[in-house]
């Protein structure tokens, strides 16, 4: 059955301003992250910070059942990062997946793609002839941004590996008092926003958005079921055709129909967030955050709690082992 859980920090936000409504006690991006960085343990504590091991356990929604994952990070600045998974509850062997500069860490290794047979045209239909995607790529950008939306709430700050850049554009109002809002960018049109207590300075939390791309459809005396994953667009659509109606009008329903979907998709956003929250010192003044939850368009999909960090420990090179 699916349960979910209470955490201690849940923001009501209001709209983030245009830039001119910003906090007339922090003139810029710089100076709130500056404070934020202060409010961690300083910029000379957490540039003594070259790498961190981190352990615990994340319970995550899938469907109805709320799935424990205890893991394992290692990281070491700028750009090695890894995590480690394994579910108790499945016989599975543990999981790992990082990256060592722009080369992938996963084990088990992915599946290798299957190529355009001999003789064939490689590229897709609109795309210009030449090499496919490669998909170890794709997957080392997405691991990079998981990997700044983790360090953001510990450092307040980016690093070579994925370099960002900071604007303040506005505030929100939340249980805890106001937050001024950062509008982070990098590469691949990367956006995401980052939410920095106005008073304590510390990272609440940062929040993004991904087009929709999950739909389910409903018809007359067909609803669409109750329990969707969060982020899933409704479609209304007519009742079907007879079963004996003419293949011609089959066909044309089911053309119909994806033309509904693709119209109730096409601009629509979804609204991912991870918070930070139960900052705790680690050792030689350093704050860092021992529980994080993780929401889409509203609805818990995770947590994450700490059981603790250990800064510049040596970690074993074979961690870092990437794909060849």
């Amino acid at each position: 059955m699916r349960t979910f859980w209470t955490v201690g920090v849940v923001l009501c936000l209001a709209a983030a301003g245009a830039a001119g409504h910003a906090s007339p006690e922090a003139a810029d991006a710089g100076a709130i992250l500056a404070a934020a960085r202060d409010a961690l343990g300083g910029d000379g504590k957490l540039s003594e910070v070259k790498s961190f091991v981190a352990t615990g356990r994340t319970r995550q929604v899938r469907g109805n059942n709320l799935v424990p994952i205890e893991f394992e990070l290692y990281c070491e600045l700028p750009d090695r990062y890894v995590r480690k998974d394994e579910i108790p509850a499945q016989e599975s062997e543990p999981t790992s997946s990082g990256f060592n500069a722009d080369r992938l860490i996963q084990i088990p290794p992915p599946a290798a793609a299957a190529g355009p047979a001999p003789g064939t045209a490689a590229a897709a239909p609109g795309r210009a002839p030449g090499p496919p995607p490669d998909p170890r790529k794709a997957r080392v950008t997405t691991l990079k941004q998981d990997f700044v939306r983790l360090t953001l709430g510990l450092f307040a700050a980016s690093f070579p590996s994925y370099p960002l850049t900071f604007s303040l554009i506005g505030q929100a109002e939340a249980p805890q008092g106001r937050a001024d809002v950062i509008e982070a960018r990098g590469p691949d049109a990367f956006v995401l926003k980052l939410f920095v207590n106005s008073e304590t300075h510390l990272p609440i939390m940062v929040s993004w958005t991904v087009p929709a791309t999950s739909a389910v459809l409903a018809a007359p005396g067909k609803p669409a079921p109750g329990n969707l994953a969060p982020g899933t667009i409704v479609v209304d659509v007519p009742a079907p055709p007879q079963a004996s109606a003419p293949k011609e009008e089959q066909e044309r329903y089911a053309k119909d129909v994806m033309e509904l979907r693709r119209k109730a998709l096409a601009g629509r956003l979804v609204e991912h967030r991870l918070y930070y929250a139960d900052y705790r010192d680690i050792g030689n003044g350093l704050k860092f955050p021992f529980r994080l939850r993780r929401a889409v368009a509203g609805e818990t999909i995770e947590e994450t709690n700490f059981d603790g960090f250990s800064i510049n420990k040596r970690i074993d090179p074979r961690r870092f082992e990437a794909l060849k």
